[in-house]
């Protein structure tokens, strides 16, 4: 007895600077120096458990986003103590905070096809063609072009010439059905979980956007909204939405439609469903009448993706229980701002025991 509790004692004793120096090592480095997911654990307690095994278990949540004044202006000059940070009605020390821009860009631009939008298939090329040429930067930002009609097909996977993009854009037709939810969900769980990485010190900091052109009327997912949501979240994917309904309603007959671009005052289902894809993910939506309506939108939205904030926090009410958490940032310092950041996040799941004999 006394020679196997010795035996232990030696065991723990080569196990416990081990343990400390692999902590050490897999401190959390600050947001953005990694893949970015909705919520990753990292390393930093040790735990000596039964039959000397190392148990090490920190939850990390990452989250991007911006910060906009009453005229929708980018504020850059907040700092750390300026924001709070509330996951599901808890608030939550802030462990890491930076100010990020001019980071690689990994687009997905998500184009619908389908038979719905068949008048409007000109408006969606155009647009398309202008976003990726405003905001793709040659060397490094990279795009990929995904249709949508009754599945969603990559036709151009990633690549830095908005040329190639322009040609694949231009060679579609319009057809079948709408599984945009679908199309949402291979996008986020496919090309941007796994973008191609930049090259130089940080290969893993990027940005991964979505364009998703729609009426955003579905009639053929096998995926909900929220599974759609999910995965974006998941995959910290932002999505910004631009609608090609054209149902104007105004209190003026005779305004010219052109002046009314940014002020639609009736929105349909599917203008309603792109807002909230926009919002759930902190991205934005525009309702545009003609393409042009949208060069300024196309210029913030590269502005945007180049200037946001990056804080971590550990949860203190952390389960991993696989559960939703809702995230709110609040700017608590300055007044007239809005916080654009996904919504929340989904708690891992806790890994089965093993069994014994």
């Amino acid at each position: 007895m006394k020679q196997t509790f010795s035996t232990a004692l030696f065991v723990l004793a080569l196990l416990l600077p081990w343990a400390a120096n692999q902590a050490q090592q897999s401190q959390p480095s600050p947001p953005g120096q990694g893949p970015a997911p909705a919520q990753k654990e990292q390393e930093p307690a040790v735990k000596i458990g039964e039959q000397g095994t190392v148990r090490v278990n920190v939850n990390l949540v990452d989250v991007l986003f911006t910060v906009l004044n009453r005229r929708n202006k980018l504020v850059t000059d907040l700092t750390k103590d300026d924001f709070r940070v509330i996951d599901d009605g808890h608030p939550q020390q802030i462990r890491y905070f930076s100010r990020q821009t001019d980071l690689p860009l990994r687009i997905g631009v998500l184009m619908d096809t389908s038979n719905s939008i068949r008048d409007r298939l000109q408006f969606e090329k155009e647009a398309a063609t202008e976003f990726l040429f405003n905001v793709i930067r040659r060397g490094k930002d990279q795009a990929f072009l995904m249709t949508f009609d009754d599945e969603p097909s990559v036709v151009q996977d990633y690549t830095d010439d908005p040329g190639k993009l322009r040609d694949q854009i231009y060679r579609q037709r319009a057809g079948g059905g709408t599984a945009v939810y679908d199309a949402i969900f291979a996008a986020c769980a496919g090309q941007l979980s796994h973008p191609p990485r930049p090259e130089g010190d940080n290969p893993d900091v990027v940005r991964r956007v979505m364009i998703l052109i729609s009426d955003g009327e579905d009639n053929l997912s096998s995926h909900s909204r929220s599974q759609a949501i999910e995965m974006a979240q998941r995959a910290s994917v932002v999505i910004y939405t631009i609608s090609t309904s054209t149902q104007w309603v105004t209190t003026n007959e005779d305004e010219d439609p052109a002046k009314r671009a940014d002020r639609k005052f009736h929105k349909t289902e599917g203008d309603k469903i792109l807002a909230d894809l926009a919002e759930e993910t902190g991205g934005r939506a525009f309702f545009p009448y003609r393409v042009y309506d949208l060069d300024q939108s196309f210029q913030d939205i590269g502005d945007e993706l180049r200037s946001q904030y990056s804080l971590a926090y550990n949860p203190t009410n952390y389960e991993a229980n696989g559960k939703y958490h809702k995230v709110r940032i609040d700017v608590i310092r300055t007044k007239g701002v809005q916080v654009h950041a996904r919504h929340g996040y989904y708690a891992r799941t806790a890994a089965p025991k093993p069994t014994g004999n």
